[in-house]
């Protein structure tokens, strides 16, 4: 990379070296130190929480040492302490899991029953995802040099909250981040000066947010150096909410006036506070977004642009081609690695290609263990991860500076918020080290079959929904023979795609409204955070059903074999992803049904609606 050139610095700007020179150096000294620091933690964590319900439960009697820890304490899921998570959100106020109050719910992506995981947190927690936060930056820099110049165009958005019945809120952490004093009360920083306006990102309408988000972005096109959303699924979805909505915004640029739509007075009041009619603007954006090709049109639109940040690792790397198109091949950033769990660390390589993105574990975040994961080396290469672990599987825990070089693990963590050694069900691989601190790979979530946006299904859960589906058959002596499924990410938004082979045995056609039916059953039978990303954040579009010729998976498995497969091992893979294994699925389909309608969704917990 070229040398920045050389320019007189300001008093600003050295200050601002000089916060960069401190976070870069405790990067430095928290990895060089990296087991020192996770025995400290560990002992805060155990020292402050000696006398909470759960811990006395299982004897470990104020002990705060490793070896003790480790013997007394089970490795545990959501399952095990979802009792103790459910008296919590019943208004219990004892210390059940941690000494300190639970301030709220943080709401996993990741389903139990089919409900949303609830992820205690306490207040503190907050300043520890601001100082990862902070870290992000001062890393960035080192290779984009100039960034405090100018601003950040980044969609982000609110989801719906709801209270559990003891009155705590449940919402997502990034909905609680962006709604804390941490955020909406941030001093001024070169870093997080967005062109979004505060109001704009909190407004609850998605469409609303979206749009005065788009134009806020495009009335500061030059002083835009990098862009991005949380996730690729979400940033590309901006990019064709603007092929659908430029007259509208362009009409708004030419005249300085805010379409009737958006109806929320705060947003119309932050915007107009950017917003001057400008012909000009108007008429490049309509020549550019007018072009028969979108290819390139972040760069054509917002030319000082960057880097895309954006995470693209695990299922979100589907979206890497459509990324490459829009943005004329721009680096794309992941830079940190989160949960609702925990925050656990940065990218300290941000212009890696995505391939080869890894996260340094920052060790002040949380108490960190690793068990080792084996792979079956049949058919699908799967991962093999047990649901409970006997004696023997609980001592393969591995500390972190303990990890081995290549290997895969599972994460387990122990939180300042009352999580004891729990799998958070990310599997990661050891790609190196920064100092005495390991570096991963994210390599997938466990058991996730499919995923558009921050949904996660597993095989287990897509069965039982395709069971449901099939009683729709019944009457006309149909039933189904084989299927598999697809996350199509072709379409924006996204959506999942069943193929279908069915045994007809009746004579009576089956008329296209069943199917119809059977798409709305699977939906219906699906997680709620699928069900909220179909009606109320618009992410996911209607399920679709093909159904494909007889023989069609008996050619599946022949090409399978074909590749090396053993007959033996074979089973047919309830999701595929290899794309000629997509086009021969396709090229056998003869008929295709959609979800007619978005499946029931309410914010919150089905329980609680009882209660509330």
């Amino acid at each position: 990379m070229p040398e920045a050139p050389m320019i007189t610095l300001k008093p600003t700007d050295i200050s601002l070296e000089l916060k960069n020179k401190k976070k870069l150096q405790f990067i430095e000294d928290v990895t060089s130190n990296a087991d020192e620091v996770q025995k400290k933690v560990l002992e805060e964590i155990l020292s402050r929480n000696a006398y909470v319900e759960y811990l006395q439960r299982h004897g470990l009697n104020g002990h705060t040492d490793r070896e003790t820890f480790k013997k007394t304490m089970p490795v545990i899921t959501y399952e095990d302490i979802q009792p103790y998570i459910d008296r919590i959100a019943n208004g219990e106020t004892s210390p059940i899991l941690c000494s300190k109050p639970i301030s709220e719910f943080l709401t996993s992506s990741g389903t139990s029953g089919g409900e949303r995981k609830l992820m205690p947190t306490i207040e503190e927690e907050l300043g520890r995802r601001s100082l990862l936060y902070s870290l992000l930056m001062p890393v960035m820099s080192q290779f984009v040099p100039g960034l405090d110049k100018g601003k950040g165009m980044y969609f982000l958005f609110t989801k719906s909250e709801a209270k559990t019945p003891g009155g705590l809120v449940a919402r997502p952490v990034l909905t609680s981040y962006y709604k804390s004093s941490h955020f909406k009360d941030r001093p001024f920083d070169p870093y997080t000066n967005y062109t979004s306006p505060n109001e704009t990102i909190l407004c609850p309408d998605s469409y609303q947010s979206m749009y005065s988000q788009l134009l806020c972005g495009l009335c500061q096109h030059n002083e835009v150096l990098r862009v991005g959303a949380v996730f690729a699924s979400g940033f590309i979805r901006a990019i064709r909410f603007l092929e659908k909505h430029w007259p509208l915004l362009c009409n708004d640029i030419r005249n300085g006036t805010i379409n009737p739509q958006i109806t929320d007075q705060s947003v119309r009041e932050a915007v107009m506070k950017i917003l001057k009619p400008d012909p000009k603007l108007a008429d490049f954006i309509e020549a550019e977004c007018s072009k028969d090709s979108w290819q390139g049109i972040i760069t054509s639109l917002w030319p000082n642009t960057k880097y895309v940040d954006v995470i693209v690792t695990g299922t979100m790397s589907q979206y890497i081609p459509t990324l490459d198109y829009y943005s004329n091949g721009l680096p794309l950033v992941c830079t940190m690695y989160a949960s609702s769990e925990c925050y656990f660390g940065v990218n300290l390589k941000p212009l890696c290609k995505p391939s080869e993105v890894s996260y340094t574990l920052i060790p002040t975040m949380a108490y960190f263990e690793f068990l080792p994961v084996h792979r079956n080396n049949g058919v699908n290469d799967s991962i093999s991860v047990p649901k409970s672990l006997n004696e023997k599987e609980q001592q393969e825990l591995v500390d972190l500076v303990d990890v081995k070089l290549g290997q895969e693990y599972e994460l387990v963590v122990t939180t300042y918020a009352g999580l004891h050694r729990y799998r958070v069900g990310d599997v990661l691989r050891v790609a190196g080290f920064k100092n005495k601190a390991p570096q991963f790979n994210f390599i997938c979530r466990k058991n996730v079959v499919l995923s558009i946006d921050s949904d996660k299904t597993d095989e287990v859960e897509l069965q039982n929904a395709v069971k449901n589906a099939v009683n729709h058959l019944l009457p006309f002596g149909a039933t189904l023979a084989e299927y598999t499924s697809y996350a199509d990410t072709t379409t924006i938004p996204g959506h999942y795609v069943l193929y279908w082979e069915l045994s007809l045995n009746g004579t009576t056609p089956i008329p296209p409204s069943v199917f119809e039916d059977c798409c709305l059953t699977i939906e219906e039978s699906l997680n709620s955070v699928y069900r909220q990303g179909r009606v109320c954040d618009k992410s996911i579009g209607p399920l679709e059903i093909k159904i494909v010729e007889p023989g069609t998976f008996d050619k599946l498995m022949d090409y399978a074999i074909s590749l090396g497969a053993s007959i033996n091992q074979y089973k047919t893979p309830r999701c595929v992803k290899f794309a000629p294994i997509i086009e021969l699925l396709n090229s056998r389909a003869v008929s295709s049904y959609f979800s007619p309608k978005c499946p029931k969704w309410l914010p919150g917990h089905k329980q609680w609606s009882n209660k509330n």
